[in-house]
C-alpha cells in the first residue's frame, strides 16, 4: 500500500510577513496577476508593492467578482492569457483563493496563496469547491499538487472581523473527526491517497490547538491584536486545518455543509459555521461519547459557533425542506460516504433532529 503526503512547498506566516513578501516568491516568474476582493487588496496592495520595490517584477492587481464559479474562473483566465502573466496571485478568503486556484491550475502556472482571514482551510489544500453563479455547491477541483507559496500575514488576520475568525476555527473543528472517520473506513484522503500518520497527527495538532488556544485568540482579534495564542490559533485554522484535511480526508461534516447551501436562509451562514454543527451531527451519526459531544459542544458555545438548527439560519423545522438537504449531503461522490456503515438521507435527518435538541438543551433552551 502506497501512502502519500502533501503540503504547500513553502507557508510563511508572521506579522507584517508581506513585507517579505518578495523573497519568498520571486523564485516563481516575473509577472504576478493578483486577483483579490476590494476589501483584501486595499488591506494587502501597498505591502505588497512596498515588497516589490526597486525590482523588475511586475504586479497587476485584478478585482474577484464574489464568487468561485467557472465563469468567474474563465473570465479571470482570459485576463491572465491578455497580460502574459506567469504567476497567479489569489488574496483574500475561501471563494478568491479557491478561483485562483483555480486559475492558475488551468493556465499551468505557479500560485501564490495570500488569505487575509483565517476562515476556511483553503489556503493550504489541493482543491477548489466550485458554485453555481447562484451559490449552490457546484463541484470540486482537485489539482495534481498544493500551493507553491502560502503567506499569511496575521497583522492582517487580526484587523479582519472576527466572525471570520471563527468561523475558520469551525472549519478547523472538523478536521480531526473527519479524518478519524476516514482513518476507521480506511477511506483515502482529499488527494486520493491512503492516509499517512502525518497527515492525521497534523488533524490532531488542529484539534488540540484551537481546543487550547481558540478562545483566547479571539479574545485577542478581537481588540485587532496579535499574541502567541493568536499564532497559533492562525496556524491551526489554515495550516494544521488545510494540511490535516488533505492528509486525512473528509467524512460527514464537510458533506453536510454542501447540503444546507441548498437552502436559502443558510446563505448569510458561513462555510466553518456550518461546518461546526455539521462536525456535531457527525458525532451524533458515530455515537460518540456524550462527554466528547460535550466537550465539542463547550467550545463552540464560549467562541460562539452554531449549535442547533436555528444558529446557522433554519429557524422552523421543515421536514420537507431538511430532508432536501440530507438527500443532497448524502449525494453519489460526497465525502459522508466515508462514514462507518455509510450514512442514509433518513439517518442524517434523524441526526439533524438529536443534534439540534442536544445543542438546544446545552444552551439552556
Amino acid at each position: 500500500m502506497i501512502r502519500v503526503m502533501r503540503a504547500p512547498s513553502r507557508y510563511v506566516q508572521g506579522k507584517d510577513a508581506l513585507l517579505d513578501m518578495k523573497r519568498h516568491v520571486k523564485m516563481l516568474g516575473d509577472s504576478f496577476y493578483v486577483v483579490g476582493s476590494k476589501t483584501a487588496l486595499k488591506t494587502t496592495k501597498g505591502n505588497i508593492e512596498k515588497s516589490f520595490e526597486g525590482s523588475d517584477i511586475s504586479l497587476i492587481f485584478e478585482l474577484f467578482n464574489g464568487q468561485s464559479s467557472m465563469a468567474e474562473i474563465n473570465r479571470i483566465r482570459d485576463l491572465v492569457k491578455k497580460n502574459n502573466s506567469n504567476v497567479v496571485v489569489g488574496i483574500g478568503g475561501g471563494k478568491a483563493l479557491d478561483t485562483a486556484k483555480a486559475v492558475a491550475y488551468y493556465e499551468n502556472l505557479p500560485i501564490v496563496i495570500i488569505p487575509t482571514v483565517a476562515a476556511t482551510d483553503a489556503p493550504c489544500t489541493a482543491l477548489s469547491v466550485i458554485y453555481t453563479e447562484q451559490g449552490e455547491f457546484d463541484q470540486y477541483i482537485f489539482y495534481p499538487k498544493n500551493p507553491d507559496v502560502v503567506i499569511v500575514d496575521t497583522a492582517v488576520i487580526a484587523k479582519s472581523p472576527v466572525r471570520f475568525f471563527v468561523a475558520g476555527l469551525g472549519d478547523a473543528l472538523g478536521t480531526f473527526f473527519e479524518g478519524r472517520a476516514c482513518v476507521r473506513t480506511e477511506s483515502l484522503d482529499l488527494d486520493g491517497e491512503h492516509i499517512t500518520q502525518s497527515g492525521y497527527c497534523l488533524a490532531k495538532l488542529c484539534y488540540d490547538t484551537i481546543i487550547a488556544d481558540g478562545y483566547k485568540a479571539k479574545l485577542a482579534i478581537e481588540k485587532g491584536v496579535v499574541v502567541p495564542a493568536v499564532e497559533k490559533a492562525i496556524e491551526a485554522n489554515t495550516y494544521l486545518s488545510g494540511v490535516g484535511a488533505s492528509g486525512s480526508g473528509l467524512a460527514a461534516a464537510h458533506s453536510i455543509y454542501n447540503g444546507f447551501t441548498v437552502l436559502e436562509e443558510c446563505e448569510g451562514t458561513m462555510h466553518g459555521e456550518i461546518v461546526a454543527f455539521g462536525t456535531l451531527v457527525q458525532l451524533i451519526l458515530e455515537d460518540s461519547p456524550i462527554e466528547e459531544i460535550q466537550e465539542v459542544m463547550n467550545f463552540c458555545l464560549s467562541v460562539g459557533l452554531p449549535i442547533t438548527l436555528e444558529d446557522i439560519g433554519v429557524k422552523q423545522i421543515d421536514p420537507e425542506k431538511l430532508m432536501k438537504v440530507a438527500k443532497a449531503a448524502c449525494a453519489p461522490g460526497e465525502s459522508i460516504h466515508n462514514m462507518v456503515g455509510d450514512v442514509t438521507p433518513e439517518e442524517l435527518y434523524d441526526a439533524f433532529i438529536v443534534a439540534d435538541n442536544i445543542g438546544s438543551q446545552c444552551k439552556g433552551q
